[in-house]
């Protein structure tokens, strides 16, 4: 298995290949936006990218824009910015995961293995045709055949993570997916620590699907327990 580290820190990069490297993993490496265009057009796709937000005078969020409109090999930001923001955005853009930096050795190898299992996984389920297709909550309605979600008939833009989200919520209608669960079947582990991404990436589904995200009516959070999805009340 192969992973692309995309970082101008140098020295971070040497650490993180050494990292990789003894658990298993073959590394390549890229410090800048040329770098990367370089290596996604000449060479086989990696199994997973590592690209950090700030590259100097590049952009990371351009770079991550650039690989989404080829690839949908999953990303993981490499990030020293905590801000809500910056994780929205970079979801919004097309990534997968986030690690903020400083980050331990042992977290960053168990984010990479849970979203290649993960990607491996949904290939596999590709092959094999779904017992359900379509779902629907009041005016949201997601299809899985046709990978879309639609509200009142128009089309909802959402991210392959957002629609995996949805599609386990949607899937458990009315009753309360437990924070873990979500963690585990969207992104492949199983990590109370990693809870943040799901209030994240919950909170930007709910700014497309809902009418008034502030107060939500499909998507509710269960204080310490979950989220659920649910009907809207049409009365």
């Amino acid at each position: 298995m192969e992973v692309l580290i995309v970082d101008d820190d140098r020295g971070l990069v040497e650490f993180v290949t050494v990292t990789l490297r003894r658990a298993g993993f073959s590394v390549s490496r890229a410090h800048d936006a040329p770098a990367v265009h370089r290596r996604m057009q000449e060479a086989e796709e990696p199994d997973l990218i590592l690209l950090d937000i700030n590259l100097g005078a590049w952009n990371g969020f351009d770079i991550l824009k650039e690989i989404r409109s080829r690839s949908m090999v999953p990303v993981i930001l490499l990030t020293g910015r905590a801000s809500e923001e910056d994780k929205v955005a970079g979801l919004d853009n097309g990534a997968d995961d986030y690690v903020t930096k400083p980050f331990a050795s042992r977290e960053l190898l168990a984010r990479i293995r849970a979203n290649i299992r993960r990607t491996r996984a949904e290939a596999e389920a590709a092959a094999t045709p779904a017992e359900q297709t379509r779902y629907e909550a009041g005016p949201l309605i997601l299809d899985v055949d046709k990978h879309a979600v639609t509200k009142h008939g128009e089309v909802v833009k959402v991210t392959v993570t957002e629609f995996k989200l949805l599609h386990t919520l949607m899937q458990s209608k009315g009753a309360v997916v437990p924070t873990r669960v979500l963690l585990r079947k969207v992104w492949g582990y199983d990590d109370s620590n990693a809870a943040d991404i799901v209030r994240v990436t919950v909170h930007r589904l709910r700014r497309k699907v809902e009418d008034d995200p502030a107060n939500p009516v499909m998507l509710k959070t269960v204080p310490g327990i979950g989220v659920m999805c649910t009907v809207p009340d049409e009365g």
